[in-house]
Formats: C-alpha cells, sequence, structure tokens
C-alpha cells in the first residue's frame, strides 16, 4: 500500500510528472523507431534474419536494440556505437593529457568530451553500417528481399539512415536524461531488452510444455532461481556504504566538529562503485575476438578458426572466462575513474580532516586507494559470476538460450541497475517535496535528515 501511495504522490509533483510523461513519450519514439524496416528491404522476407538472431553473440545484440537488428530496421544499429564510443574515450583519457585535462576543468570540460564522444559516434557507425548491411545476405535474407537491389543507391541511402538512427537515438538518451528520468542511454537499453523478455519468456515455456521438456514443473523452478538470482543482482547494486572510513576534523580551536557521529565522521565507500558499467564495457570488447578470426588474414588459419568457434558462443567455456576476466579488469578501472580518492585526500585536508593514524595528503590518499582497492575484489568476482550464470543455466538446466540471457547476465544486471538508479532519482524529488519515497531507503534518510 506505501508503494502504491509512494505512486500516488508522483502525479502530484508537477515537474516529477512531466518528467516521467516525456521519459515515456521518448521511449514510445524509440520503439515506434525500432519496428521501421530499412528502406529497400521487404519486411515480409525477413523470418530467417530473426532465425539467425535468437541465440548467441547476435541474440544479444538483437535484445540491446530491443528486436531492431532481426528487422532490418532504422534503429538496428541501436546506442551500441554510443557505448562503444563513450568507452573508447574513456580509455584514451587515461594515456591522453589533452583529456585528461578535460576531465580536470569540470562541466566545461566534460562537454567538450561530450562533443568528441558525439563525433566518435558517428565514426564507428560509418564503420559498422556498411558491415552490416553487407553480411545481411549472410545472415538469410533472400535477394528477393531487397526491393531496390544491392547497388550503391540502396548503400548510400541505408548507410545514411542507419548512422542517422544511431544519431537520433543518442538524442533521445540525451534529452531523457537532461528532461526526463533516470540515465537515458541506460534506460533505452534497458528498454530494449524488456520488450524481448515475454517473447523469450513464451519460447521456453513452448519448450518446456508442448515438447515435453519437464513441464509446468520445470518452469516454476526456473522461476523461483530467476527471483533468487533478480534478489541477488539487487543485492549486489544496493551493496553501497557498508565500508565506512572514519575521519576526524580538526576546528579553528584545536578541537574536533561535532556532529551527529559525536567527534568523528566517516567516508561512505561503495563495495560496488562501478555498478553495471564494467559489464556494458566487457561486452562490447567480446564482439572482436571473433570479428579477427573472421578477417581476411585469419579466417583460413587455425587461430581464426578456434577465435570464431570459441567466442561465438557466448554460453561456451572461453567466452565466458574472458568475459569474466574483462569483468573484473573493468570493474577497477571504472572504479579508480568513478572514485578519485587524490581528490578526497585533498578535500579531506583543506577541511582540516585527516584518517587518524594516517598523515594528511598523499598517505591518505594511498589508503583510501588500498581499501577501495579489497572493497573493490570481492564486488568485482560478484559482479563476473553473475554475468556468466546464464551459462551455467543452459549447460545445467537445458534452457532456451534467450531466456538464460534473463537468469543474471548484462541482461538482467542492467535491467536491474537502471530500475534501481531511475526509482532513486524519483525517491529524491518525492523527499524534497517531503513525501515518503518509493524505496524504504529514501524513507530512512527522510527520517535522519
Amino acid at each position: 500500500m506505501k508503494f502504491i501511495e509512494g505512486i500516488k504522490n508522483v502525479w502530484k509533483i508537477t515537474e516529477l510528472k512531466d518528467r516521467i510523461l516525456l521519459t515515456i513519450g521518448m521511449l514510445l519514439v524509440y520503439r515506434f523507431g525500432a519496428q521501421v524496416t530499412l528502406p529497400g528491404i521487404d519486411a515480409a522476407q525477413l523470418g530467417n534474419l530473426a532465425a539467425s538472431t535468437d541465440s548467441g553473440i547476435l541474440g544479444l545484440l538483437n535484445a540491446f536494440t530491443g528486436g531492431a537488428f532481426a528487422k532490418a530496421s532504422v534503429f538496428a544499429l541501436g546506442i551500441m556505437p554510443y557505448i562503444s564510443a563513450s568507452i573508447v574515450v574513456q580509455l584514451m583519457g587515461i594515456a591522453i593529457p589533452y583529456l585528461q585535462k578535460l576531465q580536470k576543468e569540470g562541466a566545461s570540460g566534460q562537454k567538450k568530451i561530450t562533443q568528441i564522444t558525439r563525433w566518435l559516434t558517428i565514426a564507428i557507425c560509418m564503420v559498422q553500417a556498411p558491415g552490416y548491411l553487407v553480411s545481411l545476405p549472410s545472415l538469410g535474407i533472400p535477394q528477393s528481399a531487397f526491393l531496390l537491389g544491392q547497388g550503391g543507391v540502396f548503400y548510400f541511402s541505408s548507410i545514411t539512415i542507419l548512422v542517422t538512427g544511431t544519431i537520433f537515438a543518442m538524442w533521445l538518451g540525451e534529452k531523457i536524461t537532461d528532461k526526463g528520468v533516470g540515465n537515458g542511454i541506460s534506460i533505452l537499453i534497458m528498454v530494449g531488452i524488456v520488450a524481448r523478455l515475454p517473447i523469450s519468456f513464451v519460447q521456453e515455456y513452448a519448450a518446456r510444455v508442448t515438447e515435453s521438456n519437464g513441464g509446468l514443473i520445470m518452469i516454476l523452478i526456473e522461476l523461483v532461481i530467476w527471483l533468487v538470482i533478480i534478489m541477488a543482482s539487487i543485492m549486489l547494486v544496493m551493496a553501497v556504504r557498508k565500508i565506512a572510513v572514519q575521519y576526524a576534523r580538526r576546528t579553528a580551536s584545536g578541537g574536533y566538529e561535532k556532529n551527529i557521529f559525536g567527534s568523528r565522521q566517516y567516508i561512505p565507500l561503495k563495495l560496488n562503485a562501478s555498478g553495471v558499467m564494467p559489464i556494458i564495457f566487457a561486452q562490447a570488447i567480446m564482439f572482436v575476438p571473433s570479428l579477427i578470426g573472421s578477417s581476411s588474414f585469419l579466417k583460413d588459419t587455425g587461430t581464426g578458426q578456434w577465435m570464431q568457434a570459441q567466442f561465438s558462443d557466448m554460453f561456451g567455456f572461453w567466452y565466458n572466462f574472458v568475459f569474466a576476466l574483462l569483468i573484473i579488469i573493468f570493474t577497477y578501472f571504472y572504479t579508480a575513474i568513478t572514485v578519485p580518492t587524490n581528490k578526497m585526500a585533498d578535500d579531506l585536508k583543506r577541511s582540516g580532516g585527516f584518517i587518524p593514524g594516517i598523515r594528511p595528503g598523499s598517505e591518505t590518499s594511498e589508503y583510501l586507494d588500498k581499501i577501495m582497492s579489497q572493497i573493490t575484489l570481492p564486488g568485482s568476482i560478484f559482479l563476473a559470476l553473475i554475468a556468466v550464470f546464464p551459462a551455467f543455466i543452459v549447460k545445467l538446466m537445458n534452457v532456451q538460450q534467450g531466456w538464460a540471457l534473463f537468469f543474471g547476465g548484462t541482461s538482467l544486471l542492467i535491467m536491474v541497475g537502471v530500475a534501481i538508479d531511475t526509482m532513486q532519482q524519483v525517491n529524491s524529488y518525492l523527499l524534497n517535496k517531503h513525501y515518503d519515497g518509493l524505496m524504504k531507503t529514501g524513507k530512512n534518510r527522510k527520517a535522519t535528515a
């Protein structure tokens, strides 16, 4: 009842209501565009393309685009080129002094970085769009489906539309972030994944019941396991402020500043400071080995064939081993970016604060970095285990691959993470207007304020 009351309170706040309606409107536009097939392609002859993208890496890519990839839609590339561009820019920020300087310039520097990311997104689209169009016949589309043939006019118009579609999707995401609720790019990805959930469940139900492959009992067991994994994912995403570093702050008189904790204060450090971003980063990288193996230089060699076989099967051992390893690496990398221990140490020093037994300055920074490294390790391992759990489900329970993607992995964690982040933002609006939030943590914060 409290949750329903919170929903009612949402509509009492005009600004929040407008933001939610704008977000819903933008999402409807995105979903409508995902159903529009590229000009010159017969939508009635795309059945083989849909069958080719039911499982494996193409199935995951199709899930990220909400089925647009399998429909040869104007949004077939989805928002993934923007994600790839963001990864490249963040990686380059470590080595390129100019980007490092922009990162330190605050809002103005971030604006320039965003502009660089946009241009890089267009460059990536210019590479991916021709590759997608060229690969369509090999994915099962008959030549008769190309109503205008596959000449220069078709490629020029289709490439232009695909690039424009990604740019438009990027614009929708940025508008949702600025004028709507939640992180727009993440919400677009989540909506695409959620759109595939009902279809995947119906396929699993048909496989279990109509084919006498376990029946309703197996469906019930799978749903119980799914709910358990969802709860574990929520615990992972919500694993914040479990570790606190105690510090004190001296006043001008030489004593300690008093607050609700007495003479001590605490720096809350997150067990999972990176959220689901390491999985998104790692997933984008996992497309590379298969592409390298299928390149003209390696496709006829033993190494190339091995890379194609191992990294095209997203439920295989080597794929998941490398995937888990990348998640752990990116967790440390993203945590290092988002948790600036040097800045935290400098802020403590300027405000007269210090950690008992640790000298202010560089030693404080090293101490905080050590603590973050220690608490990031279990968080990254837990994140990696949930990410590769669908492979275990497929091998142990013979679950349909499309439905298995929702037993952890990228799909489930993105859904849970984005949903929680969005609800927390709605919570902040409710609490600012002195309403109870949608989540218990929001009410607790209000009580201690």
